[in-house]
């Protein structure tokens, strides 16, 4: 599958997402019913226990300081969406400024981070690891004040699951997710 960037983007811009088939590795692009989605306002949320590692400053947040390592740290799993050939699609995003890493360093190691495409003022998370326990939980917090800073609109997860929800993640239907998007799309905000 070979796509321009302007064609990706176009098609993210839609509410669209590239994951690989499990049994081919083949790219397909996938919608869904329910859009899950981190909020940017107060009901974003997270542990006690975890201000207090973010109150001791175990980590420090950076962004793209290696993309490399974030892209080959999401990719790192028994089982993963991210193939060869879309590990080749986010490096073409990056270079052109669209694909980006959030990451929370320990010291020089990478502790954990997040994977996304910013596009406007709409920040698509693609995935999220990491190496060192709360590392990819404090790169939440400090991505989500790092987008509020940046005025961005929607944080889109793509997906729902449990460890998001405690953070405040919430589902949307297709239709509300698609105004909320072309919305924050028109946006002017710079990710890095």
């Amino acid at each position: 599958m070979s796509y321009s960037i302007p064609q990706i983007l176009q098609c993210y811009a839609q509410g669209y997402f590239l994951m690989a088939a499990e049994d081919s590795n083949a790219l397909n692009w996938y919608s869904s019913s329910r859009r899950a989605l981190i909020p940017l306002d107060d009901r974003f949320r997270y542990p006690k226990s975890l201000q207090r590692v973010l109150n001791q400053n175990w980590f420090t947040p950076a962004i793209n300081r290696d993309f490399e390592g974030v892209l080959a740290g999401c990719a790192d799993r028994e089982t993963t969406w991210i193939s060869k050939e879309l590990k080749a699609v986010y490096q073409r995003l990056h270079k052109a400024g669209y694909a980006h890493s959030f990451e929370a360093w320990q010291g020089d190691e990478l502790a954990g981070g997040f994977l996304g495409i910013a596009i406007g003022g709409v920040f698509i998370g693609e995935s999220m690891f990491y190496r060192i326990p709360e590392g990819s939980k404090a790169a939440m917090v400090m991505l989500v004040d790092h987008l509020r800073s940046r005025h961005f609109q929607l944080f889109d997860a793509q997906i729902i699951n449990p460890h998001l929800a405690r953070f405040g993640a919430f589902e949307v239907d297709q239709a509300v997710y698609e105004a909320t998007l072309m919305e924050a799309i028109q946006r002017t905000c710079k990710f890095d």
